[in-house]
């Protein structure tokens, strides 16, 4: 049975979660939590325009993070307005002092570790299910000095593939467009290598990242195959920072209608990529310190480049120039948002790496405002 919260529900739960905190606290977990609003002006949009934007609701979030000896756990729960969804969860152990074990909900590890955006808008990757996502396994992470090693195994991803109603994308099983998908994430193995160069003022992580599984058809019963490689870096120097990712990504799922797009869903949408791509992203940041906190200045773009048997498929395009704004337990985040045939970021657009509907570059303006305590 699925529960719906109104947000003022939400943030109910939210301020009683916190409330418990200190008591939850001597036995070892720490109970923590997260409130946003936001607000969007969308240039293409005509009622966004006559408006003058809308701000809204974001999410309300619960984090459980907690530990007993070499045991714990580490958990967070997402409210949105009309629907929610677990980002992650996970039990985990520390073997040695090398090596620790995970098993639950935990984050797919591929790509930058982390993210490969500054912003609210996450980079191109996280619409295509490589940026932050998080499937259902066990993930074994390994540090020792310089080098970093994580390897896992996803049985499926978080939720259903016929749901629409999670945090990050994945395959989707359901009608988009004028196609019935019958597509299900399964057995999936990734590997990510990291080595963290140290010089004086600064210091750059690179790696590279590696991601194979099955596709299951739900329909035909057969399985396709998909896989993912990148290489990465994330590299400081004194207040500067500079983000490098090149990816190839190919979904070659079993009995497609059209061998040239699938279709993946987060956020309470569906919507189609093309089947085979590579990613770019270049990101630049600056971060200027006060006495009362930090500004981070930042400009993140994104390319992606379909590579499929179809000639007509057109570049996307996604630029954010922004900056988050970190004041006591309050993040901002504002955000100017350029985009050219790019889901989320372009009018009538519903797809990433398909044939554009539209020559121009699109613009709108988001500030995501955040409580943390």
């Amino acid at each position: 049975m699925s529960i719906k919260l109104s947000p003022i529900a939400i943030v109910m739960c939210v301020a009683f979660a916190t409330n418990v905190a200190a008591n939850e606290q001597q036995n070892g977990i720490d109970v923590s939590g997260t409130l946003r609003v936001n607000y969007a002006y969308i240039d293409y949009d005509q009622a966004s325009r006559d408006k003058l934007g809308d701000f809204t609701f974001d999410m309300a979030a619960v984090k459980f993070d907690g530990k007993l000896d070499n045991w714990g756990l580490a958990s967070e729960y997402r409210f949105y307005d009309g629907w929610q969804t677990l980002r992650y969860g996970y039990g985990f152990v520390d073997v040695n002092s090398n090596w620790q074990l995970q098993l639950g909900v935990t984050q797919t590890p591929f790509g930058n570790p982390g993210f490969i955006s500054n912003s609210f808008w996450f980079g191109v990757p996280y619409y295509l299910g490589f940026e932050d996502d998080y499937d259902l396994g066990i993930k074994g992470v390994y540090n020792n000095g310089a080098w970093g090693t994580q390897i896992a195994f996803f049985k499926n991803g978080e939720a259903s593939a016929t749901s629409n109603e999670r945090y990050s994308p994945d395959l989707y099983s359901g009608i988009v467009g004028d196609i019935e998908y019958h597509n299900e994430e399964t057995n999936q193995v990734n590997l990510r290598q990291t080595y963290e160069l140290t010089y004086e003022a600064g210091k750059a992580l690179i790696g590279g990242s590696l991601e194979v599984g099955q596709i299951y058809n739900s329909l035909t019963g057969n399985t396709g195959s998909r896989y993912a490689a990148a290489v990465h870096m994330d590299a400081s120097y004194q207040d500067w920072a500079l983000q490098l990712q090149v990816m190839q990504y190919h979904y070659d799922a079993a009995d497609a209608v059209d061998d040239n797009k699938i279709a993946v869903a987060a956020y309470q949408w569906q919507y189609e990529i093309a089947s085979k791509a590579q990613a770019y992203s270049i990101n630049l940041a600056r971060t200027v310190n006060f006495d009362w906190g930090n500004i981070k200045f930042y400009n993140d773009f994104g390319l992606v480049t379909p590579d499929v048997a179809d000639d007509s498929y057109d570049n996307s395009y996604q630029n954010v120039t922004g900056a988050a704004v970190t004041a006591g337990p309050t993040y901002t985040m504002v955000d100017f948002i350029l985009g050219k045939n790019m889901y989320a970021s372009t009018r009538d657009n519903g797809h990433v790496g398909l044939p554009e509907n539209s020559t121009s570059w699109d613009k709108r303006v988001n500030i995501n405002f955040g409580y943390y305590f």
